[in-house]
C-alpha cells in the first residue's frame, strides 16, 4: 500500500471534516440554519448541505479503513503464516468452525475418563431435545401440554459487540512484551557545507501486559442434567455468554490491576475531553482532533451509550429539522465518519473513541474452556456438578496518544 494514498485520503477525509465542523460553528449551541452565511439557500436546503457531506465524510472514512486495513493484513500475513506452519491453532480453537462448550464437554480428559470407567472427575452432556411434560388437574384428563423449548433469557448486555472491533491475535506466552519508542529526536535540518550535523537520538522501552483470566462458576445437580434434556446445552450457551460479556466490558473499563484487564480509559496517556458546554459531537470532534494531532492517528470507532447517542440522534435546527438524519432513514450509525457503537459496556458518563484498527491488540491465550467434576467441596455426597468456564486474554493499547475519552456526558 503506498504511502501517498493513504495521505491523501487521511487528508481529504480531515478537509472534509473540517468544513462541517465551520458550519456548526456558524449555527451555535442551537443549530440556527439563520446564522450560517457560508451556505446559500433555505434552512432545509442548508441541513441537505450537511447531510451531504455526512454521507462524503463516510465514503471517504470507509475508503480510509479499508487501505488501513489491508495495509495492516499485510503486515500480519508473515505472522499468521508461522502459526499456520507450526500448526498451532491461533485463538486455542480450529483451522475450521470454532468448538463450542459443549464439544469440549465430550473432548474433555474427565469426561473421557468416566466414560472409560476410570476413577477421575464426572463429565456429563446430554444432547439437547424437546421434551414432553404431562400436566394433570384434579378432576380428570387434560390434554397434553409440550413445551417450546424457548427460554426467555434474562434481559442483558449482548456479548461479544466491543471486542468484535479489536484485532485479535493468538500468544502463546503468560504475558506480551513488545517495544515502545519512547525517546524520538529529530535533529535533521538543512547545514551550510562543512557544518556540523545534528544528533538525533531514539530509545526503546520493553513494555508488558499479563495474560489475565476471565471465569465463572456454576453449579448443577445429577438429576437436573439427567432429567432435563435440555440443561446440558442451555448451561453450554450461558457460561460461554458469561464471560465474553465480562471481556466485552473489561476492554474498555478494566482497571489493569492483575488479574484486571486493562480498559480504553484506564491506559496511561490517554487524552481526554470534557463536555462542558459543548454538544457531544462537538466534544468528540474535539477528541478526535486530539488523537489526529498529538496521537497521529484516526479513531476506528465510538463507544456511547444508547441513551447518551439519544441526544446525537434527536440533535434539531432553530426550526425543528433533524441534523443527524431523518428518523425515515435507515443507515449505519456514523459521527464524523467514525462507526458508532451503542453499548452499555462503557462507562454512562464518558464516550470512549481511538484507533483500535492501527494501535490496540486483543491476544489471546486460550479461547473459552470448560470443565466439570463431582470432586468440588462436598458435591460427590450431593449429586452435584461443579462446572466451570474461562478464558485467557491480554489486551494491549500499543499508542496510548491514539486513545481519547469524552467525559461529563
Amino acid at each position: 500500500m503506498s504511502f501517498p494514498k493513504l495521505k491523501e485520503t487521511r487528508e481529504r477525509l480531515n478537509a472534509k471534516r473540517d468544513e462541517l465542523k465551520a458550519v456548526f460553528d456558524e449555527a451555535g449551541p442551537t443549530y440556527d440554519m439563520d446564522q450560517v452565511k457560508s451556505l446559500n439557500g433555505d434552512a432545509a436546503a442548508k441541513v441537505e448541505w450537511i447531510r451531504t457531506k455526512n454521507a462524503e465524510i463516510d465514503e471517504v472514512a470507509a475508503e480510509l479503513r479499508t487501505l488501513l486495513e489491508v495495509e495492516k493484513a499485510a503486515t500480519a500475513a508473515n505472522a499468521d503464516r508461522e502459526v499456520i506452519e507450526s500448526g498451532a491453532e491461533p485463538g486455542g480453537a480450529p483451522n475450521g468452525q470454532r468448538k463450542s462448550l459443549g464439544q469440549l464437554f465430550v473432548a474433555s480428559k474427565a469426561y473421557k475418563e468416566y466414560r472409560g470407567g476410570g476413577n477421575g472427575p464426572i463429565a456429563t452432556l446430554e444432547v439437547p431435545d424437546i421434551r414432553n411434560t404431562l400436566f394433570e388437574t384434579t378432576a380428570g384428563w387434560a390434554p397434553e401440554s409440550t413445551r417450546t423449548g424457548i427460554v426467555s433469557t434474562f434481559p442483558t448486555r449482548p456479548a461479544p459487540h466491543v471486542v468484535d472491533f479489536i484485532p485479535t491475535l493468538p500468544t502463546r506466552q503468560s504475558d506480551v512484551k513488545y517495544m515502545e519508542e519512547t525517546t524520538f529526536t529529530n535533529a535533521a535540518a538543512e547545514t551550510a557545507e562543512g557544518g556540523a550535523y545534528g544528533e538525533g537520538a531514539l530509545a526503546l522501552t520493553e513494555r508488558s501486559k499479563p495474560v489475565e483470566t476471565v471465569k465463572v462458576f456454576m453449579p448443577i445437580t445429577d438429576q437436573q442434567l439427567e432429567d432435563e434434556e435440555e440443561a446440558a446445552g442451555y448451561v453450554d450457551q450461558r457460561l460461554g455468554f458469561m464471560v465474553e460479556q465480562r471481556l466485552d466490558s473489561q476492554v474498555l473499563v478494566g482497571t489493569g490491576s492483575t488479574p484486571f484487564i486493562e480498559g480504553t480509559e484506564n491506559v496511561a496517556g490517554i487524552q481526554s475531553q470534557a463536555l462542558a458546554g459543548d454538544a457531544i459531537p462537538d466534544a468528540i470532534y474535539k477528541a478526535m482532533t486530539s488523537i489526529n494531532d498529538d496521537g497521529f492517528a484516526d479513531p476506528s470507532a465510538v463507544f456511547i451509550r444508547a441513551v447518551k447517542w439519544q441526544e446525537v440522534a434527536l440533535l434539531k435546527t432553530a426550526d425543528g429539522i433533524y441534523i443527524w438524519g431523518h428518523p425515515s432513514q435507515a443507515g449505519p450509525l456514523t459521527i464524523w465518519g467514525i462507526p458508532v457503537v451503542k453499548t452499555n459496556a462503557v462507562t454512562a458518563t464518558k464516550a470512549i473513541l481511538g484507533d483500535y484498527l492501527n494501535h490496540s491488540t486483543l491476544y489471546i491465550r486460550r479461547g473459552v474452556d470448560v470443565q466439570v467434576s463431582n470432586s468440588h467441596s462436598t458435591y460427590f455426597v450431593e449429586g452435584k456438578q461443579a462446572i466451570r468456564a474461562d478464558l485467557r486474554v491480554a489486551m494491549v493499547h500499543f499508542r496510548p496518544k491514539a486513545f481519547a475519552e469524552v467525559t461529563g456526558l
